[in-house]
């Protein structure tokens, strides 16, 4: 079996998405700490004109932008997919209520997989977030990411719609279970 080829160690699109984030106006950051947002956790961390949520569980930052956004400040929630499942429900909040709710996904699941337990979500993301109303756009190269994060703001925050931006594995890259328990 071939090996799978690494994605570059020092990608650009963590900190172009963060520029793009900061230019809409997001002022709240709620996540759920993810190895594949690590870059980008970071940015927001040092930024103290941002407020930085951990969450307990991603439903959590749903409500909490929600709030934001009723108090006049928009916001982006960054989660893993097998997440998504925990948000169904609290998805009905942005849908009923016509509010923005942008979020960015990284997935799992996919290309290079190899933690079988993450196959069946990554596979349920988009038509579980589609079921429930949340528009979706994926970024399946690197080169794609910047261009559909700032598309997909600018969608949620001019229509009030909830978006999501599926951050393919494919960009991220396959994790190696061996690598990892070195660590």
């Amino acid at each position: 079996m071939g090996s799978i080829k690494a994605v570059s160690a020092n990608p650009t699109w963590p900190d172009e998405i963060y520029q793009v984030l900061k230019e809409v106006g997001v002022q709240q950051v709620a996540l759920v700490p993810d190895a594949g947002h690590t870059r980008l956790i970071k940015s927001f961390e040092a930024d103290n004109s941002v407020r930085v949520v951990s969450l307990t569980t991603e439903e959590e930052g749903i409500a909490m932008l929600a709030g934001a956004w009723l108090g006049g400040q928009k916001g982006v929630l960054l989660l893993q997919s097998s997440g998504v499942g925990n948000c169904i429900n609290m998805l009905s909040l942005p849908n009923i209520c016509r509010m923005p709710l942008l979020m960015l996904v990284t997935m799992r699941g996919e290309f290079g997989e190899f933690n079988p337990w993450q196959v069946p979500m990554g596979q349920g993301t988009q038509p579980a977030l589609e079921s429930m109303g949340v528009i979706i756009r994926r970024a399946d190269k690197p080169e794609d990411v910047t261009r559909t994060v700032a598309g997909a703001a600018h969608l949620a925050f001019n229509t009030w719609r909830p978006v999501a931006v599926l951050i393919g594995q494919n960009v991220l890259g396959a994790k190696n279970f061996k690598e990892m328990a070195q660590k």
